[in-house]
């Protein structure tokens, strides 16, 4: 069992914080707003005060925060994990961040004597609470192999992608499937209901079929209640599109498809739905369909 110091205590750090400690690990969680801790320390955790009383004597430090400016925050500076954290820890960066930025992180934290694991995840809140996340790792393959204890009890699907960077590029490519499917489904779910078919049996017929997917099994009851409490916020993946965006860019790899996804988020996000789930991309549709000069 580990030590571990945890940083970032919300929709998907609280209940990940909780399945490491329920797995026997000793976890120190810290959050910038307080309050987060309770289910922690319920389920045997303890909360650190500080940034640096989190990772002083952690073996394993964690960061899961909304983007790039928030671990950069949380890594560097008299206060951070770099400065405070044992040299031969070992940081494993859960956020989703750009590429660059974990390249960054992991060449920054080496010289401090620590190691890095980029090492994002998808399941979305729900993946979180059940501990069967995919994780896609980029780093060490020794460092992986250290790490998979402490992964396991995250996730179910846990996959070395290659050097730093490379948990990020996937995570990326991730958001853009996620991203178009979740478009697709909402504009099914408007065509349905216009048709006059029973969208509850329609969208199980098709989630039994080669239509079926993940998006489709986790959103459906979204969709049908029109229910948009996040697991993850219009906002992340908005800021997760640039990140794919900005990577196509940079490799050469035309979006198409992705990026009218990224568009349609942004108008999302714009309308002022960007804190809600990402499954009200529906209600963008619904306002194209004319949708509230019919209810």
């Amino acid at each position: 069992m580990s030590t571990i110091g945890f940083l970032g205590l919300g929709i998907m750090g609280s209940p990940m914080a909780v399945n490491l400690a329920k797995a026997g690990h000793t976890v120190l969680g810290w959050n910038r707003s307080p309050g987060k801790a309770d289910a922690l320390i319920a389920a045997g955790g303890r909360e650190a005060a500080s940034v640096a009383g989190a990772v002083a004597d952690a073996d394993v430090v964690i960061t899961m925060v909304p983007a790039s400016p928030q671990v950069e925050a949380l890594a560097y500076g008299p206060d951070g994990i770099v400065a405070n954290a044992r040299r031969g820890a070992l940081l494993i960066d859960m956020s989703s961040i750009t590429p660059q930025t974990s390249v960054d992180l992991a060449r920054n934290a080496a010289q401090k004597g620590l190691r890095v694991l980029d090492a994002p995840v998808s399941g979305g809140e729900a993946g979180a609470v059940e501990g069967v996340l995919s994780i896609m790792v980029g780093g060490e393959r020794a460092d992986f192999d250290a790490a998979r204890p402490i992964l396991e009890a995250l996730g179910t699907t846990l996959v070395h992608c290659g050097p730093h960077g490379s948990g990020q590029t996937v995570k990326a490519a991730n958001q853009l499937i996620v991203a178009v499917n979740i478009q697709a489904v909402a504009e099914a779910v408007v065509f349905l209901e216009k048709s006059g078919v029973d969208l509850a049996a329609a969208l199980d017929v098709l989630g039994g079929g080669l239509a079926g997917s993940t998006v489709l099994t986790r959103k459906q009851d979204n969709f049908l209640r029109r229910a948009y409490d996040p697991g993850f916020r219009l906002e992340l993946h908005h800021k997760d599109m640039g990140i794919v965006t900005d990577a196509a860019r940079t490799v050469g790899a035309p979006l198409p498809v992705g990026a009218a996804a990224a568009q349609l988020i942004a108008s999302a996000v714009a309308r002022g739905d960007g804190a809600l789930d990402h499954s009200a991309l529906l209600r963008g549709v619904e306002l194209l369909s004319g949708y509230g000069r019919e209810r």
